[in-house]
């Protein structure tokens, strides 16, 4: 009887086993089957631009980065745009010259470095941007103090050009460039300190750049950093995004190696968007994470004051790794984080059945701060008008503050994104007004309604808030921010 029983037991687990084999292959193969059955790859999935920066390429100087960088863009003019002359039947294409969105009709190439000396000065400002977008992500910064200090906007490597620049990107290559600039502008600067403001990626190699110094026991060269949604931690599935790639690789499916492949309608950010990137900025933030938890206290004091603003809602990058990755780590010294919660009306709380502040749990909990943490919510004192808004403070030391801003929520607008942030509601591109005077992209004016599944960009994309109602208040705590170190 035992016998049969240990038989019975042997042939049912191989039954399962086989069974659990099986699921899995079939799984493997319809989801190679679906991730192969997406549109066809064009030119700008496809082409390798030899003339882009690699750190291995010896690079010594900034000015050498540039030089590469003017070799870089006649190599996509050969390779791309001289490949899509008109008449060619996309007119949102950004590669194809005369479209609505070809980056030619803006007067500034937002796609390129951008260098603006100020010699009279006080201080110096390094801008890096984020994953597949330009240094157009922080123009509007830019231009807040083109007049009061030595702007350097950096065109990370492997952007600004086509999206197949990020299928082989290394972290390392976007940290050597932001050296090569760090360097430069410390030497222009002459003494004079130098704040970097990054976004999303940009926040993460600035904090890296910093904490990297710090593990060699070197001074940090930054007087003080401000994030915008910084990119500290991912979600999980970040992790194995790299096996898709690795799989397609493998078969010889060049398709597996982006996560979507999408119509480049947008002149300044690519809308395709390679496995590569996400297993890069996944990498990048594991980096920051062993570097902070392997730093000394004392090490940790030296590291210049943070000031970040991060939506509550978050689809890009993780907002309680912000609080637990990053802040909750620092010693107090001067650190500042500013959250943006949600559109509390009466109307979007019946449309939202999960409150996400709900998944902070104690991550709020004012008691024992080691750092400012403002909260920028409803001003629930004005019924009347409760899209109005408040920055509420509760300070590491003192009492905690409620400041009325003269700021409210659009009444369409139930939250903040990760991409909204750097751009004000002016903004042409991304805001909702856009420009009469060109005939270019509006991205941020779109109103188009119809059927589902007949546009070729997801509903997702189209209703994601592009630009940022407070953008105003960043803007003034980061001046505050800046003339409180000076």
């Amino acid at each position: 009887m035992r016998t049969i029983v240990i038989g019975s037991t042997k042939h049912l687990l191989m039954a399962i086993f086989y069974a659990s084999l099986g699921i899995f292959v079939a799984l493997l193969v319809a989801g190679v089957w679906f991730l192969n059955a997406r549109p066809d790859l064009d030119i700008w999935h496809t082409v390798d631009l030899e003339s882009d920066f690699k750190r291995t390429k010896g690079l010594e100087t900034f000015s050498d980065y540039l030089d590469l960088e003017k070799v870089l863009f006649k190599e996509v003019e050969e390779k791309i745009y001289d490949q899509t002359l008109t008449p060619h039947p996309s007119i949102l294409n950004r590669y194809v010259r005369g479209s609505l969105a070809d980056p030619q009709k803006w007067r500034h190439d937002w796609n390129r470095s951008y260098e603006w000396p100020n010699e009279d000065a006080d201080f110096g400002v390094l801008l890096l941007h984020g994953m597949s977008d330009s240094p157009y992500a922080l123009s509007h910064v830019a231009k807040h103090f083109e007049d009061k200090a030595y702007v350097l906007g950096l065109r990370l490597p492997g952007h600004g050009t086509i999206p197949s620049g990020l299928v082989d990107i290394q972290w390392q290559d976007m940290a050597a460039a932001v050296s090569l600039a760090t360097e430069h502008l410390k030497r222009v600067l002459n003494g004079k300190p130098l704040y970097v403001i990054g976004f999303s990626t940009g926040a993460a190699l600035a904090l890296n750049h910093e904490l990297e110094r710090l593990a060699k026991n070197k001074t940090g060269e930054y007087s003080g950093m401000v994030f915008l949604s910084p990119a500290i931690g991912l979600p999980p599935v970040a992790a194995g995004a790299q096996w898709q790639s690795k799989l397609g690789a493998l078969l010889g499916l060049e398709k597996l190696s982006w996560n979507s492949i999408q119509t480049e309608y947008d002149p300044f950010k690519y809308n395709s968007f390679a496995v590569n990137a996400g297993d890069v900025v996944y990498q990048l933030a594991e980096r920051n994470q062993l570097l902070l938890d392997q730093a000394s206290r004392q090490q940790l004091e030296s590291l210049s004051s943070v000031l970040a603003f991060q939506s509550l809602t978050d689809d890009t990058v993780s907002t309680q790794a912000v609080i637990s990755g990053l802040f909750q780590k620092l010693p107090q010294d001067n650190h500042q984080l500013v959250i943006f919660d949600i559109n509390r009306t009466e109307v979007n709380m019946g449309l939202i059945p999960d409150d996400p502040i709900l998944h902070f749990g104690g991550l709020f909990n004012t008691t024992h701060l080691k750092y400012d943490l403002t909260l920028v919510h409803n001003n629930f004192d004005t019924l009347d008008l409760p899209r109005d808004v408040v920055a509420e403070t509760h300070f590491a030391q003192g009492e905690p503050t409620k400041e009325a801003l003269n700021l409210r929520w659009p009444r369409n607008v139930y939250s903040l994104s990760h991409v909204a942030l750097p751009f004000p509601i002016e903004d042409s591109l991304y805001g909702p007004e856009g420009v009469h005077y060109v005939k270019r992209i509006q991205i941020g004016a779109t109103s188009t309604r119809g059927e589902r599944g007949v546009l070729g960009v997801s509903a997702d994309e189209i209703l994601r808030q592009k630009w940022n109602p407070f953008f105003p208040y960043l803007i003034s705590r980061t001046d505050k921010f800046i003339k409180g170190l000076k």
